[in-house]
């Protein structure tokens, strides 16, 4: 295998999507919405930034590149010019008539003047009457021309019965005519209309045959039955392209796609054009029956698949003329721009990417869009193979993996916050045994850990008696001193009331929750963490189900008194000597629980304040210290708060959504570790 090195220029990729960063991303957007869903969804909306700093677009930003790329059309071409070009057409073909009947006049009359001059085979009389014969017929022809209307439908319908004396008039009049017929025809059998380079009798027959058919079996889907299309497939599915429909459903969904397209180019006309191009694309078709078969199928296909509304309608403020063909196939891009717009929209509310057409995005807004939305299809499946996510029969879930990196993210942005020159180096996030070794050092007493300092010890010794060998006593051992890690039991208590959610203070306490969850599980994993979740009821709550934690949506009220019994229930099961609640709120008691019946009840009531005191003491005499955080500094809370604190005589903190991380963990550390002094 070799290996091939070249300058870097900005152009290479410095490094594709990891799993670690996708987590970490999804771990921001799951901590607001709470739900896996929500938060796979979010992060295929709005994208994420690659190692390189590359940003990786989302569906929104894909959703902006359709809206811009059909607005630069809408604002670059003028659609009234399409029907202003087929109303010059008609009038090239009318001045090309009246001139070339003019010419034969006057070529005519050449000849007359010449066998008056010059007798030839035909003599001068004969040569006169055939000139008063073209000049009847002449002034019979612009008599026509004149009678012709000069609507664009009436002028089409006029001139296809008319009998042009000009053959460069009646191929310019023909060729228009076969246009309008083609379009007219693709507007309903796009590619059956590529066999028909004109309508003559026998070919409108066999398009009227085929066309009774087709509407016969879409009447019968109408009333319900299910017809059988195969042997209508077979016969004629070669008219419908390379790849003929399968089924009736499929080939009605292609036909119904073609209609909408001609009745977009009709709907962003003004009336007055609208109406015109309408009655011109009538007249080209001139078999009645075969006008009478296209209405037909364009009413059942209407009746199978109603659209959503009127097809679309653009307004179009440029200057750039097109012609029909050219609006058409204008129509058919804007249109799959619209299709594209709802696919993804689709898939921004599923979060399901398959059911976006990625090699029609390409065609429509480049390559590089359409590997766009390959590299966004993959997000998902590079979390489940990497174990943070697994597939369930109604969409993902967070594994055990998952749900510790979101851990362990939020314990990495709280600590990002804290300054270490004003708390500190941390303690690392490896358990030791019996506690973290210091740099200073104790003589050895018995029971001590045995981390012998060998410089010390032997110095001790040769301080005593220098010599060799070197005879060591029990007094000369000197040993690191250590960190006791005393053992704790910790109930977690968060407010989920609605007020919570509405300061802004309840997405940084659930990013404590899951951060102290992480702390205590890799540092201190003998100790036990309870979390407890209220608002009118107290509850508790299971970590690994942390992540999708949110407030207790239009519940106000605020049940300390009911947080606090279920947590001295919970730790009362606990064998550890040390036992604390830390709560989390921002206001103050609102109910309470009495005699197994519940009190609500706004502004407090000292009925409600009692309770919850008496609450407290209760756990002040089962030796549990209650550690408050407050996200809120009222008169009436401090109050509270005050007397909270001379009962249990724990400390409180009065803090910020920003800065509580801070202040938690840091005195969770300070408070969870002291020296041991001997």
């Amino acid at each position: 295998m070799g290996y091939l090195y070249s300058k870097w220029d900005g152009a290479q990729s410095s490094g594709a999507l990891h799993s670690g960063q996708l987590m970490d991303e999804l771990a921001q957007h799951l901590l607001t919405s709470a739900d896996l869903s929500q938060a796979l969804r979010s992060l295929l909306q709005r994208g994420l930034r690659s190692p390189s700093g590359d940003r990786v677009p989302g569906i929104q930003d894909l959703l902006e590149k359709l809206r811009q790329r059909r607005q630069q059309a809408l604002a670059q071409y003028n659609l009234e010019a399409a029907v202003d070009s087929l109303r010059q057409q008609l009038d090239r073909v009318l001045s090309s008539e009246r001139g070339g009947i003019e010419r034969r006049l006057q070529e005519a009359r050449q000849r007359a003047d010449d066998a008056g001059q010059a007798p030839g085979p035909i003599s001068f009389e004969e040569t006169q009457h055939l000139l008063d014969l073209l000049e009847r017929l002449s002034a019979q022809h612009r008599s026509a021309l004149d009678a012709i209307p000069r609507d664009l439908g009436g002028a089409v319908k006029g001139l296809s019965r008319y009998d042009f004396m000009d053959g460069q008039a009646k191929a310019q009049f023909d060729q228009l005519l076969q246009l309008l017929q083609q379009k007219m025809l693709e507007s309903h059998l796009k590619d059956l209309a590529q066999r028909f380079r004109g309508l003559s009798p026998q070919e409108s027959q066999r398009l009227r045959e085929m066309l009774e058919q087709l509407n016969g079996l879409l009447e019968q889907g109408l009333r319900g039955l299910e017809p059988d299309p195969h042997p209508f497939l077979d016969r004629f599915g070669g008219a419908f392209g390379e790849h003929p429909p399968a089924s009736l459903d499929e080939l009605a969904q292609q036909l119904r796609h073609q209609v909408s397209q001609l009745q977009s180019l009709l709907n962003s006309l003004p009336q007055q054009l609208r109406e015109s191009l309408q009655q011109m694309l009538d007249a080209s078709i001139p078999d009645q029956d075969l006008r009478a078969e296209l209405a037909r199928l364009a009413a059942n296909l209407e009746g199978l698949l109603p659209l959503r509304g009127n097809p679309s309608e653009y307004l179009f403020t440029g200057e750039e003329p097109v012609t029909l063909e050219e609006a058409l196939r204008l129509m058919e891009r804007l249109q799959d721009l619209d299709n594209l717009e709802r696919q993804l929209h689709r898939a921004r509310q599923s979060g399901n990417l398959r059911e976006v057409d990625q090699k029609g995005l390409g065609q429509l807004l480049g390559a590089e869009a359409g590997q766009d939305l390959a590299q966004l299809e993959r997000l998902t499946g590079l979390l489940e193979e990497s174990g943070y996510i697994q597939k369930l029969q109604n969409g993902y879930e967070l594994t055990p993996r998952g749900v510790r990196k979101i851990g362990q993210r939020a314990l990495q942005d709280i600590f990002a916050y804290i300054k270490k020159d004003r708390w500190g180096k941390h303690p690392s996030r490896q358990p030791g045994q019996a506690g973290d070794q210091e740099d200073d050092t104790k003589g050895y007493e018995f029971g001590d850990p045995f981390r012998l300092h060998l410089e010390r010890t032997f110095m001790n010794s040769l301080l005593r008696e220098v010599g060799l060998p070197v005879r060591l006593q029990p007094s000369d051992f000197e040993v690191y001193r250590s960190q006791y890690l005393s053992q704790c039991a910790t109930v977690l208590m968060l407010d989920l009331s609605l007020s919570m959610a509405m300061k802004g203070s309840f997405l940084a306490a659930k990013k404590v929750a899951l951060a102290l969850n992480d702390l205590i599980r890799t540092q201190f994993p003998r100790d036990r963490l309870y979390i407890v979740g209220f608002s009118t009821y107290a509850r508790e709550l299971k970590a690994a189900r942390l992540p999708y934690l949110s407030w207790d949506e239009f519940d106000p009220y605020t049940n300390m008194q009911h947080g606090l019994a279920l947590s001295q229930k919970l730790l009362s099961k606990d064998r550890s000597s040390n036992k604390q609640i830390i709560m989390i709120s921002d206001g103050e008691p609102t109910a309470h629980m009495e005699a197994g019946r519940l009190y609500l009840g706004y502004p407090p009531s000292p009925r409600t304040l009692e309770q919850t005191l008496r609450e407290v003491k209760r756990c002040t005499q089962q030796g549990i210290t209650i550690n408050t955080f407050m996200l809120d500094r009222s008169a009436y809370l401090v109050e509270f708060v005050s007397q909270l604190t001379k009962v249990n005589r724990g400390r409180v903190f009065y803090t910020s959504p920003e800065k509580l991380g801070q202040y938690l963990l840091v005195d969770y550390l300070s408070d969870r570790r002291h020296r041991v002094v001997r």
